[in-house]
């Protein structure tokens, strides 16, 4: 199966000089979890997730309508264009420890994202198929590996008691 078939092609997106409150608002709106953060032409240039507004609101005690999505953000993006197999898709978030991937164009404009939801729905649609695209074994160890902590330190401070 090839990405462009598994992709959500309705893709939210912010952009670096948003505000946290204005991310935080688009995330509750639609129901997800992570927002890839793109430039004037849609090329994607970071992802923002709800645990990273979540830590900025923690770890420097403003307002969200204060902090800048590009101040929190990731800014590495994983991406893959959408004649890949779901197969290298499920590589790159074992390698990389990510759940979600944006799809981009040619020109690399973002024009989905795979995240690891599309991958457990189709792995609970083809259980009972001879030879599944994303079978249930893959799609765990696709998750597993994602789960596995990073061990970094970090400079968070300790949780108030």
């Amino acid at each position: 199966m090839k990405v462009s078939q598994l992709m959500c092609p309705a893709v939210i997106t912010c952009r670096p000089e948003d505000s946290l409150d204005s991310a935080a608002c688009k995330l509750w709106n639609h129901d997800i979890g992570c927002l890839p953060v793109v430039d004037d032409d849609h090329r994607p240039v970071g992802m923002l997730t709800d645990r990273d507004i979540c830590m900025a609101a923690y770890t420097q005690g403003r307002l969200l309508k204060d902090i800048r999505v590009d101040s929190v953000m990731s800014k590495v993006v994983f991406s893959a264009p959408p004649t890949d197999r779901i197969e290298d898709v499920e590589v790159v978030m074992r390698v990389r420890k990510v759940h979600r991937v944006p799809i981009v164009d040619d020109e690399n404009r973002i024009i989905g994202v795979v995240s690891t939801n599309d991958l457990a729905r189709e792995a609970a649609l083809e259980l009972r198929r001879k030879h599944p695209d994303v079978s249930e074994d893959e799609f765990v160890s696709t998750l597993a590996c994602i789960c596995e902590p990073r061990h970094r330190a970090s400079p968070f401070p300790a949780a108030a008691e």
